[in-house]
């Protein structure tokens, strides 16, 4: 039996390994994560320590879930197989075996000994062989309808051999699952999903070896075995797969031997033109997961309500209309015409609409859970039967009693309706996910020698020349190589004015170029990329649960049986009531019976009770607010980070390039000794020019400024003086950056010093009076005076002032307004300090700290409980932004303060730091606004569907009316969430007017 064609696996003549196999499902890692699975060791321990090899089966007959049993089943009895997973709907099974016990032929056979036909897919994999790292793969999970079943699937995940780590969120159907390759493919991991009831598929991996593509001009197989043929013949291609139903190629790469774009022309090339291929990103698929699963519900709720209309007008409308009467009351066999059409119509509605439930909640069950399916299934499974068991009754004995088909079918309708409504919510607030992803450039323009071509944007390579063209996107981050012009960065600064950009500028991929032609070389692509960087945030932000989420998880796992367990209590009591004569029997409907009467609030209790929108509350919050973020330049990393963030007591900042501009000017230079002042600002140019900091690049642009004035009036740019006129330094060497005292290196074998007293007085250097004088009255005016030494002497001081952000003092005053303290730590002297903290208003200062001191002060707050944010841009900050409860990173910072951060301000203004707290504040009174949202129509439904007020009131719910309270719960949830989308950040003006909440 061949395989599939719909499927098509080719493979090139040589044999991959298992590392090459691996490498198809490297993706992005999460925190590292303990595990203490050894199943696999166990198993190599059962096999005598000889290699394990893994193969694919397809196979042709299987038509339902017995099958894919009778399959495993046999695959498991062949001694030797120590694993078999048989995926019912890929007709596929993974099979897992010692090759020194059985061969591949003795599994094929075992499986056509069971009825079915076997064709081996795939070449084996040696499981034995260790890959570098776990894996993770991100899934869609169809299907999920509550937080029960979130925790349904991720303990089902969680319990799969080789798998360390599972998160499922409700919100986006994603889940993402940090496995090892050894135990556990990806494939593995969708069929676990299946078998639970839930629809799944692997939606991406960032890995720089495999490429997705869409080919167009595979139309036939002859097609194919030409594209066969290509990828086989060209070097580096590892292994790929083609799918002709959806034409899309997915392919395996060495990068050390083929580069993407490369690969990409050589198909292509190879073609003559047959095939035109363009690179798909994951997130394509990703997308469109939404809009399918609303439109199924939709088909779905559509079909359920045409049925119910006409159950309805037989119930209500049709006695009132004497020929429609007398046509459904006419007796056809043991039943009468109304009978027959309302049994038809419900039954269609049960069995054939409403078949997922029963379904899905077999498979919930299966697993030993519960969830809302199991709830929906029961309460409708309750009104239809006893229906069907009242018409047989009456019958067979001649007492009719009441029917409640309309029960069960208005039930399932506004079940539906409510499941439409949701996925529309639901999609409403992915829809930061969709946008991001929009903002990224299709193709890009390769400048290539003399001449120029379009390219996939996604084929870029770093260090490649692109132009762009006024009102395009620029395809790539990178610097300005030729021409200005203006670009809108709104989509990822929030800043609506149009930015300008000259040689030597930086542009950020997705940001729209307004005016002229520019030419860019491309510094960072792909994962590197800014854009890529966001899409990660908002990614980890949807994964991630928010603490609050806990009591949610908690409630969910334990509310299904507790509402059954209502309502049984209900369903006894009720008919408990009736047999003892505590209420007449003038309550019970016409015809009606005690049971009846109580079986109808105990369905009533199973529908209203469903925990769907306590699993919404904080995933859809989190979602909408990570969004908003992102837009005001405020991107957050989750749940987690917006959690702590609104409890924030101490804001810690750093001064340079945090509440100042961190762009230092040398506003005074004085010789203290008999050296030329230019001998002198030469001296220290040579030894500043080999640091990083940003008083080392101001002393060396004023020292150059100095010996180059006139030719830099001239042409006004001094952007690239220093290089041009390097020759005017002085060789150093034995360079070193001393953090917290300076630097020091040798220039003519003779020792520099450039820094502080305390580096001064670690080298036993005088500081006369008048020059301590001298630096004192700098420093008072919130200058840092730097002292240099040469040669064992004193020469000169310098004066540098970084000027404060114009925002830095009301955004302090804010902070106190809100209720949050304020503190500068800086490694910088105490007057500088002092006099800094003073101009902005900042009372607590802890100066000359070294920057692991920073986190010390830090962890001295939290001793009280504290919530502790810190505030920095450099790669000193790290530390501190890591030990902080919330670390914020300045966005023009350096990578590694962003990557330690929870919050990063991408545009490099305090006024953000209000922005993330406000925020933060308002997302978590949605969230609680949300749980009371879901908590309110159970709390105060369950009593009524129960029927406590019933006595007094005369106050019923009926089964219909539950299902709509029901969904109408998690859309409110749902709805309510969608309004942080109304978020507006407080201004410069109107901060002053926060309160201390």
């Amino acid at each position: 039996m061949a395989p599939s064609r719909r499927d098509l696996q080719l493979t090139p003549l040589s044999g991959d390994t298992a590392a090459e196999i691996g490498a198809m499902e490297e993706v992005r890692l999460l925190d590292s994560y303990d595990d203490n699975d050894d199943s696999l060791s166990k198993i190599e321990e059962g096999s005598g320590g000889s290699g394990l090899r893994k193969i694919q089966v397809g196979i042709t007959g299987m038509t339902c879930a017995a099958c894919s049993n009778s399959v495993e089943g046999a695959l498991m009895s062949v001694n030797g197989v120590f694993k078999a997973s048989v995926a019912l709907l890929q007709n596929r099974a993974d099979v897992l075996f010692d090759p020194n016990l059985v061969k591949e032929d003795d599994i094929k056979e075992a499986i056509e000994d069971a009825g079915f036909e076997a064709e081996i897919l795939a070449e084996p994999v040696t499981s034995g062989t260790k890959t570098q790292a776990t894996l993770v793969g991100q899934f869609t999970i169809g299907g999920m309808t509550c937080a029960a079943c979130v925790n349904s699937v991720e303990g089902i995940l969680r319990d799969l051999p080789g798998v360390k780590r599972a998160v499922v969120a409700l919100a986006t159907s994603l889940g993402e699952v940090e496995y090892d390759p050894n135990v556990i493919s990806k494939d593995d991991i969708v069929t676990a999903i299946e078998d639970a009831g839930f629809e799944g598929s692997l939606v991406q991996s960032n890995q720089q070896d495999k490429l997705l593509l869409r080919v167009d001009g595979v139309l036939n197989e002859l097609d194919a075995q030409v594209l066969e043929g290509i990828l086989t013949r060209l070097n580096g291609v590892r292994q790929f797969r083609l799918d002709r139903i959806t034409g899309e190629l997915e392919v395996v790469f060495d990068p050390e031997v083929v580069s993407s774009r490369s690969l990409v022309d050589g198909i292509e090339g190879e073609g003559y033109g047959k095939f035109k291929l363009r690179v798909m990103s994951p997130y394509e698929r990703l997308t469109s997961k939404d809009t399918g699963e609303a439109s199924n519900m939709f088909r779905r709720f559509i079909s359920s309500l045409s049925l119910s209309i006409p159950l309805f007008f037989i119930q209500v409308i049709c006695p009132h209309i004497a020929l429609f009467d007398t046509v459904l009351v006419w007796r056809c066999g043991p039943f009468m015409v109304g009978d027959w059409l309302k049994w038809a119509l419900v039954s269609v509605i049960q069995f054939v609409i409403g078949k997922r439930f029963y379904v899905a909640a077999w498979r919930a069950l299966r697993n030993g859970s519960t969830n809302m399916d199991v709830l929906v299934a029961l309460g409708t499974s309750a009104s239809y039967f006893y229906s069907v068991g009242a018409l047989l009754y009456g019958a067979v004995t001649g007492f009719w009693s009441p029917t409640y088909f309309d029960a069960s079918a208005m039930l399932i309708t506004f079940v539906l309706l409510g499941k439409y409504l949701e996925s529309l919510a639901k999609g409403k607030t992915s829809d930061a996910m969709k946008k991001l992803v929009q903002l990224t450039p299709a193709t890009a323009i390769l400048i290539e020698g003399k001449g120029e071509r379009e390219i996939d944007a996604l084929l870029i390579h770093p260090g490649d020349s692109l132009k762009v063209l006024p009102g395009g996107k620029i395809p790539a981050d990178g610097v300005v190589v030729w021409g200005s012009s203006y670009v809108n960065e709104s989509m990822v600064t929030g800043e609506s004015v149009p930015v300008s950009k000259e040689v030597d500028s930086p542009v950020i991929g997705g940001t729209i170029n307004m005016h002229g032609v520019l030419h860019i070389k491309a510094t960072k692509v792909g994962s590197d990329a800014v854009l890529s960087q966001i899409i990660s945030l908002v990614e980890t932000a949807q994964m991630s649960k928010a603490p609050i989420q806990k009591f949610a998880d908690y409630v969910a796992s334990i509310f299904v049986p507790v509402v059954i367990t209502l309502a049984l209590f209900t369903l006894v009591g009720w008919s408990i009531g009736g047999a003892v004569g505590a209420y007449p029997d003038e309550w019970l409907p016409q015809n009606g019976t005690h049971f009846v009467f109580s079986l109808m609030f105990s369905i009533s209790v199973v529908v209203i009770a469903c925990p769907c929108a306590l699993g919404l509350a904080t995933p859809t919050a989190v979602i909408v607010a990570t969004r908003v973020g992102a837009t005001n330049g405020v991107l957050i990393r989750g749940g987690d980070a917006l959690e702590k963030a609104h409890k924030v007591k101490y804001v810690i900042s750093d001064k340079t390039g945090t509440l100042t501009q961190g762009k230092a000017t040398v506003t005074t230079a004085k010789v203290f000794s008999e050296m030329d002042r230019g001998e002198f600002l030469t001296l220290v140019a040579s030894a500043e020019a080999s640091s990083e900091h940003p008083l080392a690049k101001a002393i060396v642009e004023y020292a150059r400024h100095f010996h180059f004035f006139d030719e830099s009036a001239e042409d006004g740019d001094t952007s690239n003086k220093v290089s041009q006129n390097a020759g005017w330094l002085l060789d150093t060497s034995d360079f070193s950056a001393l953090p917290g005292k300076g630097i020091q290196c040798l220039v003519d074998n003779k020792l520099i010093l450039v820094g502080n007293r305390k580096l001064m007085s670690e080298n036993s250097i005088t500081i006369p009076d008048h020059v301590e004088k001298f630096v004192e009255e700098l420093e008072e005016s919130a200058k840092t005076g730097v002292i240099v030494a040469y040669s064992g002497q004193l020469v000169g001081v310098m004066g540098v002032a970084d000027p404060l952000k114009r925002e830095a003092a009301v955004v302090v005053e804010g902070l106190l307004r809100m209720g949050v303290r304020p503190i500068m730590v800086t490694g910088d002297n105490w007057r500088t300090a002092r006099a800094v903290a003073k101009e902005v208003g900042i009372e607590d200062v802890r100066a000359e700290v070294m920057p692991a001191g920073k986190a010390e002060v830090i962890r001295s707050l939290q001793k009280d409980g504290s919530t502790v944010a810190m505030v920095g841009d450099g790669i000193n900050d790290s530390p501190a932004l890591a030990a902080a409860d919330v670390g914020m990173a300045i966005g023009a910072g350096t990578d590694v303060a962003i990557e330690a951060a929870d919050y990063v301000l991408m545009r490099n203004n305090l006024e953000d730091v209000i922005t993330a707290i406000d925020l933060s504040r308002k997302t978590l009174t949605r969230i609680r606004l949300n749980y009371v949202f879901a908590m309110a129509y159970n709390v105060v439904s369950i009593p009524i569907a129960a029927g406590v007020f019933f006595p007094v009131l005369r106050v019923q719910l009926p089964p219909w009316a539950a299902g709509a309270c029901m969904a109408l719960s998690s859309v409110s949830v749902v709805c309510s969430s969608l309004l942080l989308r109304r978020y507006k950040k407080p201004r410069l003006t109107t901060i002053l007017e926060i309160t201390k909440e």
